[in-house]
């Protein structure tokens, strides 16, 4: 193979650079004739050195690091979206359902287009210190429920499958404790035959397992939420007309 395919264009380029240097210096002595000078300037150049290496880590690099950072987290809030369409509202929607306490917080989820910065934090505070509870106890809507989110999970797994593979999930650690344990719900209801014939301890189980998912999804939710108000209010029009803990929701537009 040829010497030169090995090295990459960086090596080129900094080898390219040298040589243009050493040759400006070259030039400077044959123009001026003051070896003295020369080796004077190279001194302070040397010298200055360290200075400009900190400069480009500290400043370039940070910068850089910003903006490729933005525009991942943006992607990344495009996978988000995209689960919520696809998943999330509609598997948050049922799981409320179950939540005796839902008149508890439901006030501090109705989210409308006058929110502000601090509405949301208001609510999350409430959501990341609200006990969860569910009547997933065996009853006839509660076996419903989890023989219709075994079918709605399981036909989603491809879907779900391609969000995991997204390499920007790395920067969104709750994101993807979301997913995983959407995905354990859905492992440990395919791995029951009969949903309608299970002891309590099992009910209670799913029921944690179950608690887990809305921890999650609710605090996820009103994070996709804020995101699409400050970024796209066409989306956030839409996501308010379809949320879930609105009681009477409306996707038409009412006057």
């Amino acid at each position: 193979m040829n010497i030169s395919k090995k090295i990459g264009w960086r090596v080129k380029l900094g080898i390219f650079l040298v040589i243009l240097s050493g040759l400006l210096y070259f030039a400077n002595y044959l123009i001026f004739h003051d070896l003295h000078e020369v080796l004077f300037y190279i001194g302070i150049d040397t010298a200055f050195l360290p200075i400009e290496i900190l400069f480009v880590v500290l400043v370039i690099e940070n910068a850089i690091s910003s903006r490729e950072k933005q525009q991942m987290m943006e992607k990344l809030n495009m996978v988000i979206g995209a689960f919520f369409s696809e998943v999330g509202t509609q598997l948050l929607g049922s799981i409320t359902r179950f939540d005796p306490d839902t008149e508890h917080i439901k006030e501090d989820l109705l989210i409308n287009s006058s929110w502000t910065e601090m509405e949301f934090k208001r609510a999350k505070n409430t959501i990341k210190n609200f006990d969860y509870t569910l009547n997933i106890n065996g009853d006839a809507e509660s076996v419903e429920f989890l023989i219709n989110a075994k079918k709605f999970l399981v036909d989603k797994r491809k879907f779900l499958l391609a969000l995991l593979e997204n390499p920007n999930l790395l920067e969104h650690e709750t994101f993807t404790e979301l997913l995983w344990a959407v995905f354990h719900l859905m492992e440990e209801l395919e791995n029951r035959d009969d949903l309608s014939k299970l002891p309590k301890s099992d009910y209670n189980h799913l029921s944690g397992d179950v608690v887990r998912i809305y921890s999650f999804l609710i605090l996820e939710w009103l994070q996709y939420m804020e995101h699409l108000e400050n970024n796209y209010p066409y989306l956030f029009s839409l996501a308010i007309r379809t949320n879930p803990f609105d009681p009477n929701p409306h996707v038409e537009i009412l006057e």
